[in-house]
């Protein structure tokens, strides 16, 4: 697959390397403001770029998350300001515009033919350290992977690095759950949405399901149930951490992210996916349902809450069992294989950064997305660091910044240095970090 792709992309950029051998030398001008530039490459594709006036020679790609096609450089604007404060010049594509938020199909081209854009109208940098955010951590984890020399390292911010495929089997498994259990009346259309609308409509549905059986023992149950098989933390913003034999408190917490718009994204989301794959890759065919329950961190909450609420837990999995299951489509799961996973093997040195209460990417990923790269020989260019906070992609700067310094002193030295809590925590201003040593859980995914 490598040796195509990267045939693939360099056709898609044989116009621009035209123009490589005559790029301009980068010339600073001290005390001036950053230069900021835009461009559109062939397939309408927007970028936008941001160059210090004491620029480092140092290139971050940035991949941005799922949402609007438009073009963006840094993970935030406070995350910018430091980033260019230090040196550091910035660019990133919006993906092709003509298609679904999924941009899958041509993020990864896109962004190579970014940093061939930014040569030509900027100048070469010296070298190129890719950076990707949600989704963006997905396409930042395939450009670590066929790099073939364009990309020196990179940094991984609360990455969907399990893939697309593994996203649409739990996500779908957990809100069969819900409908099965909690809203049996109803016949809701879980996959195959005619219409954004349509999605919307059932994730409405599906939620205010939720906020009724909330009132219960036996609802909550279920809705623990639930978010066992979605990887929903139990760990809400504004909240303190539940203790761990806290299970009415870590289903409270589960059920705010529910109540509070989660499946309306993740459902709304699932439509985008398969505008872009053509139809739905999820499956709970032949699923069980006992076994991936015994394989969540958060099965022990859910048969404490059964138990309290007097509900057999052996007679609702057999209920999910005899459910009607859900085929996935063939053709959209060869796309989501084809477009939408890591691989994975590594070309260069990766450090992925996660939240330990991520609702929308699950740590968790990170324990399936290591296990991956290590079968494919290339543990050693993986390192992995966590962030104790609730909350998708919520990372301050100098999080963002202690990353960026670590993958910098690997591309420099040639090997990981301490990527410890305390090391990453060193790098920064006191208390501007919150860096934990931390190990996931599995994934819970067929």
């Amino acid at each position: 697959m490598g040796t195509r792709l990267s045939r693939r992309l360099a056709a898609g950029c044989t116009a621009l390397a035209l123009t490589l051998a005559a790029a301009p030398a980068v010339v600073a001008h001290a005390d001036t403001a950053p230069v900021h530039r835009t461009g559109t490459l062939a397939d309408g594709a927007t970028w936008v770029a941001d160059v210090p006036a004491d620029w480092n020679g140092t290139l971050l790609l940035y991949s941005h998350g799922f949402g609007p096609t438009q073009a963006g450089n840094a993970p935030s604007a406070a995350a910018a300001t430091a980033l260019l404060a230090e040196g550091y010049a910035l660019v990133g594509s919006s993906y092709d515009p003509n298609g679904s938020w999924w941009a899958l199909d041509s993020a990864e081209r896109d962004q190579f033919q970014t940093v061939d854009a930014f040569t030509a109208a900027v100048g070469r940098p010296t070298r190129t350290i890719s950076v990707g955010l949600s989704m963006g951590g997905l396409v930042n984890a395939q450009i670590a992977r066929d790099s073939h020399g364009r990309v020196a390292g990179s940094l991984g911010l609360c990455g969907l690095v399990a893939g697309g495929a593994d996203l649409n089997n739990y996500q779908l498994a957990g809100e069969t759950a819900l409908a099965t259990l909690l809203a049996p009346g109803d016949r809701l259309r879980l996959t195959d949405y005619p219409s954004q609308a349509a999605a919307a409509a059932t994730a409405t549905t599906l939620t205010d399901a939720v906020k009724a059986a909330q009132a219960t023992p036996q609802g909550r149950a279920r809705i623990a149930l639930a978010a066992a098989y979605l990887n929903l933390p139990a760990w809400a913003p504004g909240k303190n951490p539940p203790a761990p034999d806290d299970p009415a408190g870590q289903e409270a917490q589960q059920y705010d992210w529910l109540a509070s718009g989660q499946l309306n994204f993740i459902i709304t989301g699932r439509y985008s996916i398969e505008q872009a794959a053509g139809g739905d890759s999820g499956s709970t065919a032949g699923l069980n349902w006992k076994s991936l329950l015994a394989s969540s961190p958060h099965h022990g909450e859910v048969r404490a809450l059964y138990r309290a609420a007097g509900l057999d837990l052996d007679e609702d999995l057999s209920t999910l069992h005899a459910a009607p299951a859900h085929q996935a489509d063939p053709a959209a799961t060869r796309w989501m294989e084809r477009t939408s996973t890591a691989g994975q093997g590594l070309d260069v040195p990766l450090l992925d950064i996660h939240t330990t209460a991520d609702q929308l990417v699950p740590v968790e990923q990170e324990n399936a997305f290591a296990a991956r790269v290590r079968a494919a020989g290339d543990g050693a260019l993986l390192r992995q660091a966590y962030v104790a906070r609730q909350g998708h992609c919520d990372f301050t700067p100098d999080e963002v910044l202690a990353g960026l310094h670590a993958v910098v002193r690997r591309i420099d030295t040639g090997h990981w240095g301490d990527t410890s809590a305390a090391a990453l925590t060193a790098d920064r201003p006191a208390g501007t970090t919150a860096f934990v040593d931390y190990r996931p859980a599995r994934l819970v995914t067929r």
